[in-house]
């Protein structure tokens, strides 16, 4: 085997440490742990932080696996392929719920949906693949943003509608109940008169790499302003075959 690039090595040597230690490491910890000198060590903790694989915590200085790194090992499967496995699924969900059927991924801060499954109607209907949705005003964005590696959200929380969430602590405590409940509504947060209802979809590592929803209108998804829980329950079979059918 031929020679190997040392700074490339000790790179690496960086990011497992900060994936198997404690959340956070700070040059002298990560020093001691490498043995090398601090001066060496923060030349390649620059680059990395250059490149998005680690970033440093502004109150404190210490360092973590930045968001970019994470999203890569996230991708692990392709969009193509999370899109390909789904499409069935997404099929029978819209039949099954009789409402329109949407896969999403996280993208740059965005839903990007990579999948749309039509209303089951002779309605008017525009095709939405390849469109972006605001993950905070969208079942799907909260889905991904619930299990995001650190829970950023680096769009401005824009009111689409008077009851889209806009405060950051308010969107943290939904975030909070998504994770403890396995699935999101979005209730007229996007459109007026529309709502919506996602769950995450896992590959065989159990890293949610994709959500799925349906969306229609309020008063045939909802009750007196309550969700049907009975179309949570289509949604959430819908996402957790698919998880079973990435783990094979």
């Amino acid at each position: 085997m031929g020679e190997t690039i040392q700074s490339v090595e000790r790179a690496a040597a960086i990011l497992r440490l900060l994936a198997s230690g404690p959340r956070q490491l700070g040059v002298a910890e990560l020093a001691r742990a490498m043995g090398l000198p601090k001066g060496t060590l923060h030349g390649i903790l620059r680059t990395l932080v250059h490149v998005g694989f680690v970033e440093q915590d502004a109150a404190t200085g210490k360092y973590r696996l930045g968001a970019t790194l994470l999203h890569l090992g996230s991708s692990y499967l392709d969009v193509n392929e999370l899109r390909t496995r789904s499409i069935n699924w997404a099929d029978a969900l819209a039949g099954r719920s009789r409402e329109s059927a949407w896969i999403g991924t996280l993208h740059e801060g965005h839903v990007l949906v990579i999948h749309h499954v039509f209303r089951p109607d002779d309605s008017m209907q525009t095709l939405q693949v390849g469109t972006y949705l605001p993950t905070h005003a969208s079942a799907l964005g909260k889905v991904l943003l619930a299990h995001d590696p650190y829970g950023e959200h680096a769009q401005p929380l824009e009111p689409r509608t008077k009851h889209t969430i806009t405060d950051p602590a308010a969107l943290e405590a939904e975030l909070d109940q998504v994770r403890a409940r396995g699935w999101a509504a979005e209730m007229e947060e996007l459109t007026e008169g529309e709502v919506a209802i996602a769950a995450p979809i896992k590959d065989r590592r159990g890293i949610v790499v994709g959500a799925i929803g349906i969306r229609g209108a309020v008063e045939r998804l909802a009750t007196d302003g309550r969700l049907d829980m009975q179309f949570v329950s289509y949604v959430r079979d819908a996402a957790r075959a698919i998880t079973r059918d990435l783990a094979r």
